[in-house]
């Protein structure tokens, strides 16, 4: 059990998590500022998340103490591209460099470089991913590695849906992902697996999970529909924590979820889906 006390309230966050719990910090407390923000989560016993890293104050973040799970790790560049996948590798090492900052060991890649304006949309939408593509991403992915190997850090490429949030993003099927790292089979590679990714475009998650096994460097969870905590859609989260526990998962489970409503109701049910009874 953890007590903390927020502005106007007591908070008992109660229950024996499973696995390490991280939130993403765009997403919730969104009426703080961040730095208060990331104090929050930290205070509520929660690692940490971050999306767009060049926005921040890196320094003043790291000062806060907070341990962090995961961020974006490049700020420009595409996978599927030979060019693309030259400027993902420079910026890359920018992430790199920013991620030494807070001490965060994931940095997060995806199939196309996304415009946070337009709700996450690729800049160049592909409506057909091609066997070149797959090459020059499966590339990419190969210079991605020896980078993270050789700083100590993962990258870890996330599955996408493309039916609501991603349209045109090469690789969102979290088997597309799974093909590409499970190829690889490198340490400095691994799968962010989302799985309010995975219910909308293939469903079936407890048998996706023990699918991608060891090639899983974190798992990210939101319900379905909504996009919001654990609890408020479809999906048994106390069944696909129990199947993660059975097959030795024991990495971090990441929220990466609006709430549906008090923020810390919603933190409080993430934490109740992932513990223990």
């Amino acid at each position: 059990m953890k007590a903390v006390a927020l502005p106007g309230k007591d908070v008992l966050m109660t229950g024996s998590p499973m696995f390490p719990l991280a939130v993403t910090s765009e997403m919730l407390f969104r009426d703080l500022p961040y730095l208060d923000r990331v104090r929050t989560i930290k205070d509520l016993g929660f690692q940490v998340e971050m999306w767009d890293w060049t926005t921040k104050d890196l320094e003043a973040v790291a000062a806060i103490g907070a341990t962090w799970s995961t961020m974006t790790g490049y700020v420009h560049g595409d996978l599927y591209d030979e060019d693309g996948g030259e400027v993902l590798v420079d910026t890359a090492r920018q992430a790199v460099e920013a991620a030494r900052k807070i001490s965060c060991p994931r940095l997060v890649v995806h199939g196309a470089e996304l415009d946070g304006s337009r709700n996450g949309l690729p800049f160049r939408p592909q409506p057909v991913t091609t066997g070149k593509m797959w090459l020059n991403a499966y590339r990419t992915l190969e210079r991605l590695a020896t980078l993270g190997e050789d700083n100590g850090v993962v990258f870890c490429l996330e599955n996408l849906n493309l039916y609501v949030d991603h349209p045109g993003v090469p690789f969102g099927k979290a088997e597309d992902t799974m093909t590409l790292v499970g190829t690889l089979d490198r340490p400095g590679v691994r799968m962010m697996l989302d799985l309010y990714h995975a219910q909308i475009g293939e469903g079936n998650l407890i048998d996706l999970v023990r699918k991608a096994g060891k090639l899983i460097g974190e798992i990210q969870v939101a319900d379905v529909p909504g996009r919001c905590e654990p609890g408020t859609g479809e999906v048994n989260w106390p069944a696909v924590a129990a199947a993660l526990e059975e097959m030795g998962y024991t990495g971090v489970v990441g929220l990466e979820s609006f709430a549906s409503g008090d923020d810390v109701v919603a933190l409080e049910r993430f934490r109740a889906a992932f513990s223990k009874a």
